[in-house]
């Protein structure tokens, strides 16, 4: 694996799960690593699990703070060469309970932020000649019931990878995407707001589903991401990887 010595990596959501593997790996191959997310307790905890690990307290959600975000990379390390748009929303709800609010929220964090962030990174990725990677879901290409604006907002987010990938490929930028299965987080309690009773029900569904049989753990989806990052995957754009044990081909 080529090595990341001296690039800056913006990772969204990066206080836990995938973000915070993923942070770890860069940080591993020598990169400055800036992880974001809502809680600075968390930030600053995640931080110090491995070196050249720095932290921004910023809300994907928030369309307001995506600007701020760059410009404070920039003003502490002078460029980025890689963002990872992993921060993610959902919820678990039929379309009879669908809300306006809860709609919103989930397209906010999974569509309109990473658009801003990637708007207002262009400058610089395209000094460094740099890589966006998108954080996508099995089902972002995978009908599931009661999980309908997850879905689409993740089947969103993959368009516009490859839109992006075609957009930008004449500035050098890269853009691809790692559409992870169910992997081992805080994310159905966090983000879903599920009950230990409620997320023990919906493992135990995806173990048996599984072609492999488990559920995947982040440094199974962090591994792609870095790899695809790399120089090594440096004639490879507008592409899904997806890693979830075969739960998108059942």
């Amino acid at each position: 694996m080529t090595q990341f010595n001296n690039q800056v990596v913006l990772i969204t959501g990066g206080g836990a799960g995938i973000g915070l593997c993923v942070a770890s790996k860069f940080s591993e191959k020598g990169a400055h690593v800036v992880i974001t997310g809502r809680r600075a307790s968390a930030l600053e905890q995640a931080a110090r699990t491995a070196a050249n690990i720095d932290y921004i307290v910023a809300d994907v959600g928030k369309p307001s703070d995506a600007l701020p975000t760059i410009d404070e990379i920039i003003r502490r390390y002078g460029r980025l060469d890689v963002l990872v748009n992993n921060a993610g929303a959902g919820a678990i709800s039929p379309l009879s309970q669908a809300t306006f609010e809860q709609i919103s929220e989930i397209f906010a964090v999974n569509v309109i932020g990473p658009s801003l962030l990637a708007t207002a990174a262009l400058p610089y990725l395209k000094r460094s000649n740099g890589s966006i990677i998108n954080v996508s879901s099995t089902f972002g290409h995978k009908a599931a019931g009661s999980l309908s604006h997850y879905a689409a907002s993740k089947a969103a987010l993959e368009h516009m990878t490859k839109c992006w990938a075609l957009e930008l490929a004449h500035d050098g930028i890269r853009v691809n995407a790692v559409a992870a299965g169910p992997t081992e987080s805080d994310f159905l309690a966090e983000r879903m707001g599920l009950s230990p009773g409620q997320i023990e029900s919906i493992k135990s569904e995806e173990r048996a589903r599984i072609p492999l049989g488990r559920r995947g753990l982040p440094d199974d989806v962090a591994s792609w991401i870095t790899a695809l990052a790399s120089s090594d995957a440096g004639w490879i754009t507008g592409q899904i990887f997806t890693v979830d044990g075969g739960l998108s081909v059942t």
